[in-house]
């Protein structure tokens, strides 16, 4: 898919503006931020009209929020959760995209010897999550409840990240860890998994666009030039994903063997018809809100959300305006 011309893209809204940074939590850690990192190796940013100089990472949702609203920045990738919580709280944020549709990145794993074969031997263990109200954490609880268990039948332990699980693991402080790529494929010669989240649990929509009112009111090209750009990457992910891993490997300073082994992790479906792990901005409606129930669960999030008032779809493309 071709962007249209800087002038095209500005006539649908926004004047042109100064080159300027974009916000991605977890950018050059987690796998949800890799598009953009091909976007700017690629140079679809600027093919598309957006004169992105950078991509400014921060370590979980609440400090991309801060950094969104206090740096002046117009567009941020931030976790769902964090994101509504946000907003309930009286922060001018709009939703804009869906851009991580399933917690396929995620893996639960054991040391090879470990007696622990499937989810039901988690009773009674040592499971390990990042941080209270965490995703890992919301998961945790969501695996155990499918399979018929609750928390207290387990023991929920905060590591404080997931490089924090594997060291635990290894010391015999933790029987089970829950990592997430590209931290999976760079332990998983050394452990042996147990169950991957991308066949245990339903889709959960897991990280999203997010952008200021301001920029909605004064920037519009600016945001539908991004996320052509990072529709443009994801394409190019699945068509060409040894090169992308090449890219990744160099933005996120991973050894190139275990970029390419993340990212056909995620690329790979692992059942037919399966939701992809990154969309093109299109949003799954269902899986936000399965998201938003399992985060409740943890105490990450309370009560109802409006999404008519919060999702705005009039910056993706039109062929992605329509829910799945």
């Amino acid at each position: 898919m071709a962007c249209g011309t800087v002038a095209a893209w500005t006539a649908y809204g926004g004047a042109a503006q100064a080159a300027q940074q974009i916000v991605v939590s977890n950018y050059g850690v987690a796998a949800n931020g890799m598009p953009y990192a091909v976007a700017l190796a690629k140079g679809f940013f600027k093919q598309c009209g957006a004169d992105v100089s950078g991509i400014l990472s921060s370590q979980g949702g609440g400090t991309t929020i801060r950094n969104l609203e206090g740096g002046g920045l117009d567009y941020g990738e931030v976790d769902l959760a964090g994101t509504v919580a946000a907003i309930q709280q009286g922060a001018d944020l709009h939703i804009i995209s869906d851009n991580v549709l399933t917690v396929g990145e995620f893996v639960w794993a054991v040391k090879p010897a470990s007696p622990v074969r499937g989810v039901k031997d988690f009773r009674g263990k040592r499971i390990g999550y990042t941080s209270p109200r965490s995703t890992s954490q919301a998961l945790d609880v969501l695996l155990l409840k499918q399979a018929g268990m609750s928390p207290k039948d387990a023991r929920l332990i905060k590591a404080g990240g997931f490089g924090e699980q594997v060291v635990a693991l290894n010391l015999g402080a933790l029987d089970v860890v829950a990592l997430a790529d590209p931290v999976w494929s760079k332990n998983a010669p050394a452990m042996r998994p147990v169950v991957r989240a991308a066949d245990a649990l339903p889709p959960l929509a897991n990280v999203v666009g997010v952008a200021t009112g301001k920029a909605i009111a004064q920037h519009g090209a600016f945001l539908r030039a991004v996320l052509k750009a990072r529709r443009m990457a994801v394409e190019y992910i699945y068509a060409h994903p040894d090169e992308s891993a090449a890219i990744v490997a160099k933005a996120y300073n991973l050894d190139p063997t275990t970029a390419r082994q993340a990212i056909h992790n995620l690329v790979g479906a692992s059942k037919p018809g399966a939701m992809p792990y990154w969309g093109q901005g299109r949003f799954d409606m269902a899986g936000m809100n399965r998201m938003l129930e399992a985060q409740k669960a943890v105490g990450a999030l309370q009560g109802n959300v409006d999404w008519t008032r919060i999702v705005d779809r009039r910056f993706l493309p039109p062929d992605q305006q329509k829910d799945y």
